[in-house]
């Protein structure tokens, strides 16, 4: 019985990596799907899922038809947003800035000298390297409020801005994962399972 609990237990960890692992191919592409919204106000909705949901596009100062790109996802209740990843191959003006509010869109005026009303911001360059920002957009700067990663259920909406001369490419993978249990969690469930194996013995 032991034995079988733990193949029973083997085979649902297998599952569960698989299905983190979904999604590696690219969920929305500029050049494929059209341009992402210019308006904070009606940023493109994008439905994210468990595991990797990447978004590529280009922006920049001579970007037609616009400059700026707006995407709004959802994190769905039983899902955390556990990393953002600024992908190999990323380019950049002078600099690029990507920001980040809690809701289904960014109110912050594009003039705006200050990041009060964001979660987080990044400026963000050339990368050879697939690397994880959310962390680093997570410490409070000029007047963001700042967070601590992974990010919970609920809606959030990014903004990129490039307004150097010239049209740069970039790509960001954003990582949901289903949240893992808590030390206690294991802790009960294996003791929950060694009872119900120990109270099915014969005396």
């Amino acid at each position: 019985m032991l034995r079988l609990c733990s193949k029973s237990l083997l085979a649902i960890a297998l599952v569960v990596t698989m299905f983190s692992n979904a999604h590696a191919d690219t969920l929305y592409s500029e050049a494929v799907n059209g341009e992402l919204s210019d308006s904070g106000l009606s940023p493109t909705e994008i439905t994210v899922a468990v595991g990797s949901n990447i978004i590529r596009g280009t922006t920049g100062g001579s970007t037609a038809p616009n400059t700026r790109d707006y995407f709004s996802i959802v994190v769905p209740s039983d899902l955390l947003l556990v990393s953002l990843i600024e992908l190999a191959g990323t380019q950049a003006g002078n600099v690029g800035f990507l920001g980040l509010q809690s809701g289904p869109q960014v109110t912050l005026l594009t003039n705006t000298t200050t990041a009060a009303g964001l979660l987080g911001w990044i400026h963000y360059g050339p990368t050879a390297t697939d690397i994880n920002i959310l962390p680093t957009m997570g410490i409070p700067a000029n007047g963001s409020s700042g967070f601590a990663p992974p990010l919970g259920p609920g809606s959030y909406t990014f903004w990129l801005q490039d307004s150097s001369p010239g049209t740069f490419q970039y790509g960001f993978d954003l990582v949901l994962k289903v949240p893992e249990p808590s030390a206690a969690a294991l802790m009960f469930a294996g003791l929950f399972a060694l009872w119900t194996v120990l109270r099915r013995r014969p005396d």
